[in-house]
Order: structure tokens, then C-alpha cells, then sequence
């Protein structure tokens, strides 16, 4: 079974990076206010995920997505572009 990193964003630019096995599932959770660290902020969209074949590997991209080098990547080749006024 595959193992996706993804990225969710909300409407104010919040960005919450996490793993799963099932996008869809874990997306409706997040809308829901069940994850604690996303409760307060809905409604999440996902901008960007990538599959990989093992959790260990998910979760080291993860873990660099999170890192000061891999917020900054991940803000500049991984996020839509925001017009801002």
C-alpha cells in the first residue's frame, strides 16, 4: 500500500504537512475538527502529495518538510502561488 506525504493548506495560508495511506480519508478527518492540530483551522485543501512505498520513506520527507530548508522548499516549489493586494 502506498504511503503519501502531503500538504494541506486553509484559506488564511496555514499549511499542516502530515502521512497517510488514504488521502481522501485523512482529509475529511482534518475537515472535521477530529486532528487536534488542525482542529481550529478548517476547512483544509490538499496542495501538493507524494506517494511512496514505504512510511519510513513518507515520513522522512515528511520530517525534512517540516525542517527550516524544507518549510522554505516547500513554500516556494510545492505551494500554489497566493496573489496578494
Amino acid at each position: 500500500m502506498w504511503q503519501y506525504t502531503y500538504i494541506l493548506e486553509n484559506n488564511k495560508g496555514y499549511q499542516y504537512v502530515g502521512i497517510t495511506d488514504d488521502l481522501d480519508a485523512r482529509l475529511a478527518r482534518h475537515n472535521r475538527g477530529e486532528i487536534s492540530s488542525t482542529a481550529k483551522y478548517v476547512l483544509w485543501k490538499i496542495v501538493n502529495f507524494t506517494a511512496f512505498p514505504t512510511r519510513k520513506q513518507a515520513a522522512d520527507y515528511e520530517t525534512f518538510l517540516k525542517s527550516g530548508s524544507g518549510t522554505v522548499f516547500r513554500h516556494k516549489r510545492l505551494s500554489p502561488k497566493r496573489q496578494y493586494e
